[in-house]
């Protein structure tokens, strides 16, 4: 078998223990298990791509983009991004077997201390001594590493320029990728990055350090079973103890209800629910509706980490901040990883002032579209120059893409509405940090003689509704169900008539960046795995389990066009 996922039809109908969904804290988890010997099931509901299947031209981007809104929807159920429209704040999602490791930027930063130093965190995190040894075996597998000649690319150059008229210092930005070849720790081989700028539509490389290369082919290795295309609607208790997962394949028609023609039921002691603040959040109000009694907190506190996704236009200056693809599209250009370095505002009196504004890079998929998503904003001419002569030439050639992370007052709030989730956020769009974001992106565009683009799209469905590509909160930690829906295990809390308000669900655990009560200000994968390997060694010591978090001894590694492919 080269591939990581089994057939659909070998799904068995129990397990020791069932991940629902695939990212950080689901790769994490069935990882750790599958070590300690459990029978472990991973149900994915997007696709598995290997390296070489990311889209590499626009018409396989387009066709790997699915957008749903409260009246409208467009795209495969399981294609690789996931935008969903709100009335509030849009969200972008990955969707396959990885989860957002598969389109993130792979920025890897450690918050600043002062955010656990917030009570809306329950007190073990800064008490119990695991969130270091979390954020240590994080770093082992997920091998941040800075580009070694950061400092060398046009884009990383162009908003260095901006340090004194922001009041920011510039650093090199460890990112999860693998710049010179190895052999990771689950037991691949790796090619060095080639410098093209794709990390964001889908490393074709294999040089990226996706869960679908390390914690997944691990789990896979240590007998866990992977299924794709399945999506899961709610958990329910068995009246004997364990769990039911209530499934069905990914985009099955059904009756709204995911009648009973198409519904994949599974029995499992545990479930771990890691599929994202979106998917995470869905499935528990599904489950409250079915009866599960959880904290009425859940839905609150969602936390768009203060993002921006913006534009630098016009500039005087190259830039060369669109991919190449790999293989290379044009030769002679280096466009770095998605992000080389960043510029750090830094407040020691108020947090929430801090942000980052990384050197990002629009993948080379998206390419032929960005002359299209200017027009409405009335650069024509620079939008037909490029249609001319390509956007590695002219107007294009020095547009500068920010990704800026921040603080918010993680306001947002998750519902069902009329079967779909649904986030209300009222004013999102008016909080502080989008004005204080608007001014320092203005600053760092017209050092190099451009202007800031918030939105090319603004003029579209996107309207002027901010937008966010690090979702967190919903199935927020608290010290109880009074303050929070997991405690900080990620055990769900249980608000059974006449339970404490400590009481948990034996066996029901929500694993992923949903359970994140408040903006990071950094870009979240980091802690969401620091986060998994910490509640996994509680799990340990709860369960009496026994496993490592060591490299595997391999002979003979995989590849990473076949991960599954273990001799």
């Amino acid at each position: 078998m080269t591939r990581l996922a089994r057939p659909l039809e070998k799904l068995r109908s129990r397990y020791d223990v069932v991940v629902v969904g695939s990212g950080y804290g689901g790769g994490v988890s069935a990882s750790r298990l599958a070590r300690a010997g459990k029978q472990v099931a991973v149900l994915e509901r997007g696709r598995e791509f290997v390296t070489g299947e990311f889209p590499s031209r626009f018409p396989e981007l387009r066709n790997e983009l699915r957008i749903t809104g409260k009246s409208m929807s467009s795209g495969s159920a399981t294609a690789l991004f996931d935008l969903r429209i709100g009335d509030d704040v849009h969200v972008l999602v990955g969707c396959g077997l990885g989860g957002g490791s598969l389109v993130n930027a792979g920025v890897c930063l450690r918050p600043d201390p002062r955010v656990f130093g917030d009570e809306v965190w329950p007190g073990q995190i800064r008490q119990d001594g695991l969130l270091d040894e979390g954020f240590r075996r994080a770093a082992n597998w997920v091998r941040p590493a800075t580009h070694p000649r950061a400092a060398e690319m046009t884009k990383y150059q162009a908003i260095a320029g901006a340090a004194g008229a922001t009041g920011c210092t510039m650093r090199d930005t460890p990112v999860a990728v693998s710049f010179e070849e190895n052999v990771n720790p689950a037991g691949v081989r790796q090619p060095a990055c080639t410098s093209c700028g794709d990390c964001c539509s889908g490393c074709n490389v294999g040089a990226k350090n996706t869960v679908a290369l390390s914690y997944l082919p691990d789990a896979v290795r240590h007998r866990a079973e992977i299924f794709t295309e399945i999506t899961v609607s709610r958990v329910l208790k068995r009246a004997g103890g364990g769990w039911q997962v209530h499934a069905r394949p990914t985009g099955a028609k059904s009756n709204g209800t995911h009648g009973e023609n198409n519904e994949i039921l599974i029995e499992a002691d545990v479930v771990i629910l890691a599929a994202g603040t979106l998917g995470s959040t869905e499935i528990l109000l599904r489950s409250v509706d079915a009866g599960l009694p959880i904290s009425d907190r859940l839905g609150k506190r969602f936390s768009a980490n203060g993002d921006i996704i913006a534009f630098g236009y016009g500039g005087t200056e190259i830039v060369n901040a669109i991919g190449i693809g790999h293989p290379a599209k044009i030769d002679g250009f280096e466009v770095g990883s998605a992000v080389t370095g960043q510029l750090e505002y830094r407040d020691a009196e108020n947090l929430d002032l801090e942000y980052a504004v990384q050197d990002g890079a629009m993948p080379s998929p998206i390419a032929p579209a960005l002359p299209l998503m200017f027009l409405p904003n009335g650069r024509l001419l620079g939008a037909v120059q490029s249609l001319i002569s390509g956007v590695y030439k002219g107007p294009f050639a020095r547009l500068q893409t920010f990704f800026a992370v921040s603080h918010d007052s993680a306001s947002g709030q998750f519902r069902l509405d009329a079967g779909k989730l649904a986030l209300s956020w009222p004013n999102a769009r008016n909080e502080p940090v989008y004005k204080r974001l608007g001014e320092a992106l203005s600053a760092i565009s017209a050092h190099v003689g451009g202007s800031y683009v918030q939105n090319p799209l603004a003029g579209t469905v996107m309207g002027q509704q901010p937008a966010t590509a690090h979702p967190l909160g919903g199935c927020g930690m608290g010290a109880d169900r009074l303050s929070g829906v997991v405690d900080h295990a990620g055990r769900v809390f249980d608000s059974s008539s006449g339970a404490g308000t400590n009481a948990v669900h034996d066996g029901l655990y929500v694993i992923d960046g949903s359970i994140i009560p408040r903006s990071l200000g950094v870009n979240p994968l980091l802690t969401i795995t620091a986060l998994a390997e910490r509640a996994m060694l509680h799990m340990k010591a709860d369960y009496g389990l026994t496993f490592d978090a060591g490299p595997v001894a391999t002979k003979i590694p995989a590849e990473v066009s076949a991960p599954g492919a273990f001799f």
